[in-house]
């Protein structure tokens, strides 16, 4: 597989989001607004890219009995890394995600890769592979959030969630026009339903053709 297929499966194909539904605690969660989305996903990406690269880089010394404890005791470290550094540095993302952050210990993206890609295959391929699933996981989560705060707010906002420095905030329906519902546990749950049926339609749409000159 070519590293840029592999690069780009993260995205469509094999969007952990909406094609795997992996990862999908958080993913609802957080993604009421964009700039949590944001935050959340630098902290996935930099957890799946850099325990892809050691849980390959060990795939040889570690026995296959205890591969998964192994593959979780790693993980943890890292995230409590990526948590002792967010609240340290950014305690606004910190308290905004709340448990969250130590949640992705359990994400089944990250123990997901790490068994079925990472403990297969080379250095640079993890890599590489964790970059692309943690990309398709931002898409993903960007995509709900973006929908989800559109319709609750009215605008579109982002807040840069590392020194609370205002991107953009653009204002598009009217707030009488607003949905609240969209900032609620259900809103999250319409939105990605609605989401994962569209890239359903998209992915078998791409298929038919295929199938025809077969």
């Amino acid at each position: 597989m070519s590293l840029f297929k592999n690069l780009s499966n993260g995205l469509v194909k094999e969007n952990p989001v909406f094609a795997l539904y992996l990862g999908l605690c958080s993913v609802l969660a957080v993604s009421n607004t964009i700039s949590n989305a944001l935050g959340m996903s630098v902290a996935v990406i930099m957890v799946l890219t850099v325990s892809n690269v050691i849980i390959s880089a060990l795939r040889k010394i570690i026995p296959s009995e205890i591969r998964i404890p192994v593959y979780i005791v790693v993980i943890a470290t890292l995230v409590k890394i990526v948590e002792m550094l967010m609240q340290a540095y950014t305690p606004e993302l910190y308290t905004a995600l709340g448990v969250f952050i130590p949640l992705i210990v359990v994400n089944c993206i990250i123990l997901g890769r790490a068994e079925a890609f990472a403990s297969k295959n080379s250095v640079g391929a993890s890599a590489i592979d964790g970059i692309g699933m943690g990309l398709g996981y931002t898409a993903g989560i960007f995509m709900l959030a973006a929908i989800r705060q559109l319709f609750a707010t009215g605008a579109l906002s982002l807040i840069n969630p590392f020194n609370q420095a205002v991107i953009f905030d653009i204002t598009i329906i009217p707030t009488q026009f607003t949905i609240p519902l969209f900032a609620q546990p259900a809103g999250a749950f319409i939105t990605f339903a609605v989401l994962a049926a569209l890239l359903e339609v998209y992915k078998q749409a791409g298929e038919k053709p295929a199938k025809k000159g077969a």
